[in-house]
């Protein structure tokens, strides 16, 4: 359990979560980490900890540099058990370590411990001084909780960016220049639609000072660390946080006896006609976190149901559920579907993307088995919406 060096005197000695495949409903087929960072110098400081269960992977970590109980600062950027599971028991070891967190972080903290531990509370834009080095703050309320705030070592530039500019992603690597870089983007794509989206606005605002800081290293508290493509992430991330979107359209669907999924790809059919490239997301085989890494950068959101027991089906009902509350913006939507007598599924899955405040393409509704000449109807109605 060795420590990474990140620069002279400051390690990661966090924890690798190689076997975690869910996390709060979002599918992690890669892993995560849970990254701690450790700063020696007169001030021994350590920013962040990790889940309860990896405790003793972190301090073998913080041990192969340091005797732990010389710790003087807990830095807790973020009150959520990935990164605070470790405080309590780490506070039993260093109980005169001071905990430096923000006003929402002491009140979280206190509410999930009942903790009197050593506070220091954080304003935002407040500097303190750790020896050799200052370490400013700036709080991030509700990127993506009310506690979240993001440090800035001023001597190193190295920005700790708490769960921002995160991936879920379980390696030996650190650095963004040592692994796949296809595969960092994705799962920062991932992170951003499955967490990060609903909070657009309060990422326009967090960046809004980091513009003016001088960042050589992005060290995140999730996955890999950024030092060579620093403004490859903060661009997708300004890009992402203003909802704008690429020239394609994600098909997502549940069928029972194939007659939705036909006209999905029928509605398929239209859009590569008209030149917009398309992803089929068919919710059986599909999980729905995946496709909201689709939703991130679609124009064109299509939903389809068949009607079960005069609803859509569940599969359907819970994505459109998980994507109201990301909430995604700017898009325009499609409802479709096959039914048999009443059919109302169609009109609900309309319903939840107009509340949305998406843009609504005429619902596809057919009876029973398509057939050729309603599907080539159906097609020809996404072309005539779409052109005008």
């Amino acid at each position: 359990m060795q420590p990474k060096k990140i620069k002279e005197n400051i390690y990661w000695v966090g924890a690798i979560d190689w076997d975690i495949r869910n996390f709060h409903g979002y599918a992690t087929q890669r892993g995560t980490t849970y990254n701690a960072y450790l700063i020696i110098d007169e001030k021994i400081t350590l920013i962040d900890t990790v889940k309860h269960y990896l405790y003793d992977e972190m301090i073998a970590r913080i041990s192969a540099v340091i005797d732990p109980s010389k710790i003087d600062y807990i830095v807790s950027n973020h009150v959520e058990m990935d990164h605070s599971g470790g405080l309590p028991k780490l506070l039993e070891l260093i109980p005169n370590a001071k905990v430096i967190t923000s006003p929402n972080g002491e009140a979280g903290l206190k509410a999930h411990y009942q903790s009197e531990w050593d506070f220091h509370v954080i304003k935002s834009g407040e500097t303190i001084n750790i020896g050799k080095r200052n370490l400013s703050f700036v709080t991030t309320p509700m990127l993506h909780w009310p506690d979240n705030m993001v440090g800035y070592l001023v001597e190193d530039k190295i920005l700790f960016s708490n769960d921002a500019f995160g991936q879920h992603i379980a390696s030996s690597e650190r650095f963004d220049d040592q692994y796949p870089f296809d595969i960092i983007q994705e799962e920062a794509a991932k992170y951003y639609a499955n967490i990060v989206l609903p909070y657009g606005t309060q990422v326009q605002k967090a960046l809004e000072p980091l513009q003016d800081l001088d960042i050589e290293i992005i060290a995140p508290s999730h996955g890999i660390i950024w030092r060579s493509q620093i403004q490859t992430i903060i661009n997708a991330y300004r890009k992402w946080s203003s909802n704008e979107t690429d020239h394609k359209a994600v098909i997502v669907y549940d069928t029972m006896w194939n007659s939705t999924e036909r006209i999905a790809y029928a509605i398929q059919a239209a859009f590569e006609d008209i030149g917009v490239n398309t992803q089929m997301r068919n919710l059986k085989t599909v999980h729905i976190s995946d496709i909201m890494t689709d939703v991130l950068t679609a124009k064109y959101i299509c939903v389809g149901s068949p009607t079960l027991n005069n609803n859509m089906m569940p599969n359907v009902a819970a994505f459109l559920t998980y994507m109201k509350g990301l909430a995604p913006k700017k898009r325009t939507g499609l409802a479709f579907g096959s039914y048999g007598w009443g059919g109302q599924s169609i009109g609900q899955v309309e319903e939840v993307l107009a509340g949305l405040g998406f843009e609504l393409l005429d619902k596809i509704k057919l009876q029973y088995i398509p057939v050729t000449e309603q599907l080539q109807e159906a097609i020809q109605k996404i072309k005539t919406g779409y052109q005008s």
